[in-house]
């Protein structure tokens, strides 16, 4: 009889993940009866953390749309991008200058200059990601992909070192408007990081969305289908590469900030571990498929979703699994995910005769 049904069509990897999304919608109406606040503050919590990977997961894709890559820096300009953040608001200079920061002085609510040295920190990483894509990627046009790989694996050794250098005597705080404050929902508790996480991951998938209807994004998904071809016709790869990289790091910066915030950390400043954020959210990447803006989005929010419920719902048996056994179930799901679809949910899939 299953055997007529869409079900008995499916394969055995993909039943597990069907019956696993089954139980885990079962266990959240139990959960919405029981205790209702309880999870809508676990639910809360996990948009924010699946909206922190899904920004970090987007500038992965965008770099290997580009160059067919990993980046494996990106959690180190991350942690670059908010030191220039906390530069302009805790140390109250512009970057690399003792020139005092004027945005301070603006006046106003305090969120206004803070949000504009947030852009301040945008354009610094935006040249830092334009240097490093010059120096080190762009003399690799063509060359074999593992080099580049490698490349970028150099490059995060490289910042983390400069980075560390900076932060790792004391934590550099970023001096968030919201602190770790939130509002109300009845019974739960939901703070403001969740909800600025959320909107910065809205308004940068809306950005990426507009971008690759643009001229720039169309040769950058020329690029990313035949290199060579779109040298070819003309496109400049270089061009490519530099905004790949530029956007890349920007969205970096984004993540890097609110790695510093709950879901993900509670203290609200950059430590030596900031740059793990990068890597935590690779699953994501993966999950969702290494080319799909869409993927990085699903990618992360499951992800998200995954180790949030994790920690919240499997607490009681941390003795028996692990203190950390939130920070492995990100990869576990990544697993199973590849199982079901190799190339990733949204992935291309790339066929090789032989």
């Amino acid at each position: 009889m299953l055997a007529n049904t869409p079900l008995g069509k499916l394969s055995p990897a993909s039943l597990f993940v069907v019956g696993l999304a089954a139980a885990f919608v079962i266990f959240v109406i139990v959960q919405a009866i029981t205790s209702p606040a309880t999870l809508l503050q676990t639910v809360a919590a996990s948009l924010g953390l699946g909206a922190v990977y899904s920004i970090i997961a987007l500038g992965f894709v965008l770099i290997f749309k580009a160059t067919q890559t990993i980046n494996f820096a990106q959690g180190s300009l991350a942690v670059a991008g908010a030191l220039f953040l906390s530069f302009a608001v805790s140390d109250g200079h512009i970057p690399f200058t003792t020139i005092a920061n004027p945005l301070l002085n603006i006046g106003g609510p305090s969120w206004i200059p803070w949000v504009l040295s947030v852009f301040m920190a945008l354009f610094f990483a935006a040249i830092l990601g334009a240097i490093v894509e010059r120096i080190a990627i762009r003399p690799m046009v063509g060359q074999p992909l593992f080099s580049v790989a490698v490349i970028t694996l150099g490059l995060e050794f490289i910042l983390r070192t400069l980075n560390n250098d900076t932060s790792e005597t004391e934590f550099r705080s970023l001096e968030v408007p919201w602190g770790s404050e939130g509002f109300k929902i009845g019974d739960a508790l939901i703070n403001w990081s969740f909800v600025v996480s959320i909107a910065l991951a809205i308004v940068s998938f809306i950005a990426v969305f507009l971008f690759y209807r643009s001229r720039l994004g169309i040769a950058m998904r020329a690029v990313a289908f035949d290199q060579e071809a779109a040298m070819a016709q003309g496109i400049d790869v270089g061009k490519v590469f530099a905004i790949a990289w530029i956007a890349g790091s920007m969205l970096a910066t984004l993540g890097g900030i609110m790695g510093t915030q709950p879901p993900v950390k509670q203290t609200g400043a950059i430590d030596p571990q900031t740059a793990t954020i990068a890597f935590r959210a690779l699953p994501a990447v993966v999950l969702g498929g290494l080319d799909s803006a869409s993927g990085a989005l699903l990618g992360g929010l499951i992800v998200g979703f995954a180790e949030i419920f994790a920690g919240q719902y499997l607490s009681s048996y941390a003795s028996t699994i692990g203190a950390g056994y939130p920070l492995i179930i990100p990869y576990v799901v990544m697993l199973i995910g590849l199982v079901v679809r190799p190339h990733g949910i949204f992935g291309t899939p790339e066929i090789r005769r032989v």
